[in-house]
Parts: structure tokens; sequence; C-alpha cells
């Protein structure tokens, strides 16, 4: 290899790391919901002091959690899943399905629960889902799930608390 085939092999390089980090990086769902107001709002510190660390960093940092450690994805009595940063009902028990995936999954949201973003980070194209009311992150949706809706609403567990049904 000569010393100018290494230079521009050496530059092509640079130019991929470059385009793929770029691309990582682009359009993300928080981009588009810096641009919304929601009608609950805190500081960082108040959603630090209300939140565990973990939904602090799914609803707030858009994380996601280890699939498989949720406790709500073994979660089968009748309620209401609601968010665990404004306690909005957002999925009712009767849309949750298990879909193998290691997430909390419903086939449809409660109405005027969520809201949808267009996620183009990770190179590529997704529908983020978030509270309506606070904007926290709650996960993605797929249409790949069962009917009725063919849509499965992927959830992090931790951005979700348990409303049991009225005995």
């Amino acid at each position: 290899m000569t010393r100018r085939d290494f230079l521009w092999s050496g530059a092509a390089a640079m130019a991929l790391l470059a385009g793929t980090a770029a691309m990582l990086r682009m359009g993300g769902p928080k981009d588009a919901l810096a641009a919304q107001t929601f009608e609950v709002t805190k500081t960082d510190a108040e959603w630090h002091a209300i939140l565990s660390d973990a939904a602090y960093n799914v609803l707030r940092k858009e994380g996601t959690e280890y699939p498989g450690t949720s406790p709500l994805l073994n979660e089968h009595r009748k309620g209401v899943f609601a968010c665990a940063g404004c306690d909005l009902p957002l999925y009712s028990s009767e849309t949750k399905f298990d879909s193998g995936t290691g997430w909390p999954s419903f086939w449809q949201e409660l109405p005027n629960a969520v809201g949808k973003t267009v996620d183009r980070s990770l190179g590529m194209t997704r529908t983020e889902v978030h509270c309506r009311r606070c904007g926290g992150h709650l996960g993605h949706v797929f249409d790949d799930g069962p009917p009725p809706t063919g849509l499965r609403h992927c959830i992090n567990g931790v951005a979700l608390t348990f409303k049991p049904a009225a005995a």
C-alpha cells in the first residue's frame, strides 16, 4: 500500500465514522418534544426527587430498561397502567398482551393518553410514544401487534405504575 492509498483509506474511514455518528444523533424524539408544552412540567431537580434513577433515565432521558426486568411484565390483574411521572392513566390491562419481547406490551392506548413523535435515532425510523400530560418517554410503537389494531406498544415498565381495578 502506498502512502497515498493509506491516507485516502484513513480519510474514507474518518468520513464513515463521522457520518455514522451524525446518523445516530439525528432526529431523536427529544428534539421534537422540546418544542411542545405539557400540562405537568418540573425542573430536572424536581423530576429527580420524585422518580427512581431508573424511571428518571427512561421518562426524562429516553433510556430503555433491560428486557425482562420489569415486575409489570407479569402483572395480569385487571386495572390501569399509569404514567410513573404524573399518574395519567395510559393503558388498560385489557389491551396488554405477551409479545415475547421482555417489555410490557399493549395493542392500544387509552383515549387522549399518549403522544407520538417520529424517532430517527439509531439510524432507523420508529414511532416514539410519550405521556400526553408530562411528556415522559414511554417506549415505541411497532406494527407487528395482534388484532384488532395490529400495533404493539412496547413500553418500559419502569415508566408505568399499576392501579388494580376496584373489587
